[in-house]
Order: structure tokens, then sequence, then C-alpha cells
């Protein structure tokens, strides 16, 4: 079973910036997508980045321009870097890793961690 441990949440006032990272407790065999989510009081979860493997980026349209997704397959992590951050990305941020098995494909998630964004 892998454990995936997010890091870097906290309270940051608007215009502020954070770097969330989420960390694979063993090593991945073949990381396929690897993405961050998020979910907000009352709202579904929403995609907000994902980074494929051969390093396509995908993010969605409210944070276009102002998040970064990268990872490090060495460290089996994903990071995300959070810009110009405004009150409505308040949410719980969840990351998400897809791994290539040798039948199938593995499905996992981090706990969730809290982003605050106020002044």
């Amino acid at each position: 079973q892998v454990q995936l441990v997010e890091s870097g949440g906290g309270l940051v006032q608007p215009g502020g910036s954070l770097r969330l990272s989420c960390a694979a407790s063993r090593s991945l065999f073949s990381i396929e997508d690897m993405a961050w989510y998020r979910q907000a009081p009352g709202k579904q979860r929403e995609l907000v980045a994902v980074v494929r493997s051969d390093g396509t980026t995908i993010y969605g349209d409210s944070v276009k321009g102002r998040f970064t997704i990268s990872r490090d397959n060495a460290k089996n992590t994903v990071y995300l870097q959070m810009d110009s951050l405004k009150p409505e990305d308040t949410a719980v941020y969840y990351c998400n890793v897809a791994e290539k098995l040798v039948v199938g494909i593995g499905d996992y998630w981090g706990q969730g961690i809290q982003v605050t964004v106020s002044s």
C-alpha cells in the first residue's frame, strides 16, 4: 500500500505564495499522472493541475498563469507552486498519483492539506 504525504500548506495573505509537496511512502514502479485537486467547503472536488509522465501539464482555468506543477520521479514527489494566491484558492488540497502496475493501475490519494488565503 502506498501512502502520499502532503506538506507545505497553511495560512497566507492574498498575493502571497505557497509550495505544496507530496511524497510517496515507497519507490513507485512506473509513475503515470501526478496531480493536485482541491475541494472548498460546499463545493465539489476540482482538478487544479496534472503533470503527465511525458512532462505535459494541464491546469484548471482558475489557476492558469499563477500555479506551476512539477514532479521529481527519482524522489517520487510532486510539487505545486502557488503564486498570486487569492481568497478563492482557499480549500483542502489533495495530491493524486497513478502508478502503472504489472496488472492495472494503482490510484493513490493523499490525506489532504489545508490552504487558507486570508488577510
